[in-house]
């Protein structure tokens, strides 16, 4: 299993979960864990995910989330989990 770590953060509105889930489903990317809040109308999210099957290279599945997230106007960010743990080990 591969993992990486999706994170998603800005204006709260109907869709932001469906059209990421969509991405990663077309893409093959299971979802291990999901966490989500919403603090003062701001969305947050992180989800782990298995990348061991995706389609697509992870520059071309990082580039689709993105875009979604300037459609939406969030900011969608997908990392290698070795990279997510060492910029945030104290």
């Amino acid at each position: 299993m591969k993992k990486a770590v999706v994170t998603v953060l800005g204006l709260d509105k109907v869709g932001i979960t469906a059209k990421l889930c969509a991405v990663l489903a077309d893409t093959n990317i299971n979802i291990l864990d999901i966490s989500q809040t919403i603090v003062g109308g701001y969305f947050n999210m992180i989800m782990v995910v298995d990348i061991a099957n995706m389609k697509d290279t992870f520059v071309a599945t990082a580039e689709k989330l993105q875009a979604v997230g300037e459609e939406m106007g969030l900011e969608i960010k997908i990392q290698h989990t070795d990279i997510f743990d060492a910029m945030h080990r104290i």
